[in-house]
């Protein structure tokens, strides 16, 4: 229980310093999203602060970029340093042997498709790519217009809240009732164009990928 309040704590007064740094807590916002991505570590939660500090579109544009970072340096590392053990994790998997024939032919799309399907896990899939043939520049291209969508969502959603404490107890925000109304339906239009994408997404990467 005791660690667990500590943890909070930190969480608050780590929001609290990044909100009044300026470009300089922006900066290092973006070095701990980028680290928290190449370790493994969710960046839902860093994605909902992002929105609490900066609002949706300022959010966004800084997610956007520090999300692709890291899982740019989570791709070149398993192209180098993390390789074996990455070999070794998607061994025999018939979905990865699958996702390796169909880069090789539209490296792009592919990349771009599974960044907008929830098929693959997010983090796995950025050391993944480092094992196939797709290059460094489309591999960055294709993270940022893929990763787009799902991190407006997050950033949106972060932005509807409206104390810190509600973002760290994961507690839903207090307003009025043209406040509600506001909410709920740009709520249900963010998740509902995202859906949409995404489904269209999981739809033809099933056309896209060869049958193993």
């Amino acid at each position: 229980m005791r660690a667990g309040v500590l943890l909070s704590d930190w969480a608050l007064s780590g929001i609290d310093w990044i909100r009044g740094a300026g470009a300089i807590g922006a900066t290092a916002f973006v070095v701990i999203y980028a680290a928290a991505t190449v370790a493994f570590l969710p960046g839902s939660i860093l994605t909902l602060a992002a929105g609490f500090v900066y609002g949706p579109l300022v959010g966004t544009a800084i997610v956007s970029p520090a999300s692709v970072l890291g899982a740019t340096g989570a791709f070149l590392l398993g192209r180098t340093l993390a390789r074996d053990w990455i070999s070794r994790r998607m061994a025999g998997s018939p979905k990865f042997k699958g996702l390796d024939q169909a880069i090789g032919r539209e490296a792009l799309k592919i990349l771009v498709l599974i960044r907008l399907s929830p098929i693959f896990p997010f983090t796995l899939v950025n050391y993944a790519f480092g094992l196939t043939r797709i290059s460094l520049p489309k591999y960055v291209l294709g993270s940022f217009i893929g990763m787009l969508p799902g991190t407006f969502l997050y950033v949106y959603l972060g932005s509807l809240v409206t104390e810190a404490t509600q973002l760290i107890g994961g507690r839903a925000p207090e307003a009025g009732t043209a406040g509600k109304a506001f909410y709920w339906a740009g709520l249900l239009a963010t998740i509902g164009v995202t859906l949409f994408v995404t489904r269209l997404a999981r739809r033809s990467l099933r056309e896209s990928l060869p049958t193993p």
